[in-house]
């Protein structure tokens, strides 16, 4: 049983940066595909990021590429969320997932998840 718990959030101006971090523990994290989910009030969660097991394996969602980076650190247990130019629209709930081995991007198949961790975008 994995347990994930974000952190990093936080109040931002329009083009600043945050880097939100999910330490994870009660599994083997190498064996996991790691995920960040986002949802705003009203709107349904959405795919941000993953990164695979082999850690160059990731993939954006096209409204945070160029923009966002995922990175791990297996030695930490810990997944993480560089987040630079941000803005308004990138406010949201920020959710950590985990799945074992297999990419994707669909919410539905990742099997644990963390509380979240709040991002708010001034403009």
């Amino acid at each position: 049983q994995l347990t994930l718990v974000e952190s990093g959030g936080g109040l931002v101006q329009a083009g600043g940066s945050l880097r939100l971090s999910c330490a994870a523990s009660g599994g083997d994290f190498a064996w996991y595909t790691m995920a960040w989910f986002r949802q705003d009030p009203g709107k349904e969660r959405e795919f941000v990021a993953y990164i695979g097991s082999i850690p160059d394996i990731t993939e954006y969602a096209d409204s945070v590429k160029g923009r966002f980076s995922i990175s791990r650190d297996n030695a930490e247990n810990t997944v993480y969320l560089q987040m630079n130019s941000l803005k308004p629209e990138d406010t949201a709930l920020y959710y950590c997932a985990a799945k074992k081995w297999s990419l994707t991007t669909r919410e539905g198949e990742y099997e644990y998840w963390g509380q979240g961790t709040q991002v708010t975008v001034s403009s």
